[in-house]
């Protein structure tokens, strides 16, 4: 599983946490962590995801192809979409910035200048609509 950052201008530095409160104790600052870039100056991070995801118990499926697994899973801070190998991408409500940070675990981290240029360089700019890689 690759993870990627897309550079980004025009960034908020993070905010700070008040000494001696902690995340878990605290739900707006825990959200806020949670919708703050990491490391100041990324914005839209993705990862690839070659499983199927469920959502409340239902499979994910591209509406456009009918792909069921090998996703591009895209995390614009606290907006978190999909997209397939067709290129057909969606924003998926139903899904955290909790649920994105589980998917992306130890990966290779690589950097793009956009999120075209990261979809093609991992082939999910349409290229490659219709196939499912193994990993």
């Amino acid at each position: 599983m690759e993870t990627m950052r897309m550079l980004s201008e025009n960034l908020q530095a993070p905010r700070t946490v008040l000494p001696g409160t902690a995340f878990g104790d605290d739900p707006l600052l825990r959200l806020q962590q949670e919708t703050q870039p990491s490391g100041g100056n990324i914005g839209l991070r993705a990862t690839t995801y070659p499983e199927e995801i469920r959502i409340t118990g239902i499979t994910v499926m591209c509406p456009q192809c009918g792909a069921r697994r090998d996703w591009m899973v895209i995390c614009d801070r606290n907006e978190i979409s999909i997209r397939c190998r067709c290129s057909h991408q969606w924003v998926e409500r139903e899904l955290t910035h909790a649920d994105y940070m589980e998917m992306i675990g130890e990966g290779i981290c690589r950097e793009y200048p956009s999120l075209e240029a990261a979809a093609q360089a991992v082939g999910y700019d349409g290229t490659l609509g219709g196939t499912y890689l193994n990993s």
